[in-house]
């Protein structure tokens, strides 16, 4: 792997990191099995990108697929604690619908952005890093996302949500209503989830009504990668985990793809995902052990 390829394989990691602190939010704090992120995704760079091909200001245009995230996880939230239905199945509803309104908002399957204003163009300029003009701005939102997550989970409402994870009977016995607990979680994860689309988008020059397949593995293999690797025992440990587990997956999937003796293609992704994410479940059990014998 040469540089070019290590900086655009971290630039989509920095990207795909935000899906994982999405993911951690729900799975990991709410501990709520949301599918939504496989239609939000897209979502968010479908929005983004029909508003800037409209002549709307690239920082209006990622704020509307932000606040399109959200309301795609409310949706799913409303669908669990007012109809009862059961978690995953009203997240897997919720993605289905998105496949359809995502196609409507665009118009047709993708939309290309080759040419046009993007946030990067318009509030970073062309300084480079590393020899791409993404890199830098990738770090600063990722980082100051992070921050931002971290500091919410350790307010009086952050700690109610992760209550309300952590033992819903108890939460409610303290006065804290559990579904506006969850309305505000997979909103917010939600949301994380659109804005990543939407940098995808920006950053690589088009949306398509498929990029959200197979999102929610992808944030899955991160947190699962991220906390195998790296301590968690803080709620910044944690969503430091996720920042590093995005980027760990991107790299051992380039990686692995790249070297050609193995005899991989692009077409093996999902194969080499699901044995990375395979092989990051067993190594805390395999540590045990091995610590065990020693």
């Amino acid at each position: 792997m040469n540089l070019f390829q290590f900086v655009g394989t971290v630039e989509l990691g920095l990207i795909y990191s935000l899906v994982a602190v999405g993911v951690f939010l729900s799975f990991k704090t709410l501990n709520f099995p949301d599918m939504t992120v496989d239609g939000s995704f897209p979502l968010g760079a479908a929005v983004c990108a029909s508003l800037i091909t409209h002549g709307v200001h690239p920082g209006l245009a990622t704020l509307s697929a932000i606040l399109a995230g959200s309301l795609a996880g409310w949706v799913t939230a409303w669908l669990s604690t007012h109809l009862r239905i059961l978690n995953l199945l009203a997240s897997i509803l919720t993605m289905t619908a998105l496949y359809s309104l995502n196609l409507r908002i665009m118009g047709k399957p993708n939309i290309a952005l080759l040419g046009e204003k993007t946030i990067f163009t318009e509030w970073f300029g062309n300084a480079s890093f590393l020899g791409s003009v993404y890199l830098m701005p990738l770090m600063v939102i990722a980082v100051i996302l992070m921050m931002g997550v971290y500091c919410f989970l350790n307010t009086r409402l952050g700690l109610a949500m992760r209550a309300t994870g952590n033992n819903p009977r108890m939460s409610r016995a303290q006065g804290i209503n559990d579904n506006k607990m969850i309305w505000l979680g997979l909103s917010l994860s939600n949301a994380l989830v659109a804005l990543a689309g939407a940098l995808f988008a920006q950053v690589h020059g088009f949306a398509d009504v498929s990029l959200g397949v197979g999102t929610i593995i992808i944030g899955l293999a991160a947190v699962i990668i991220g906390q195998a690797v790296l301590p968690t025992r803080t709620i910044f440990q944690a969503l430091g985990a996720c920042v590093l587990g995005a980027i760990l997956y991107r790299l051992v999937i380039a990686t692995a793809l790249n070297v050609g003796d193995i005899g991989l293609q692009a077409s093996d992704l999902n194969l080499v995902t699901a044995v990375l994410v395979a092989l990051a479940m067993l190594l805390p059990s395999l540590t045990q052990r091995i610590k065990a014998l020693s």
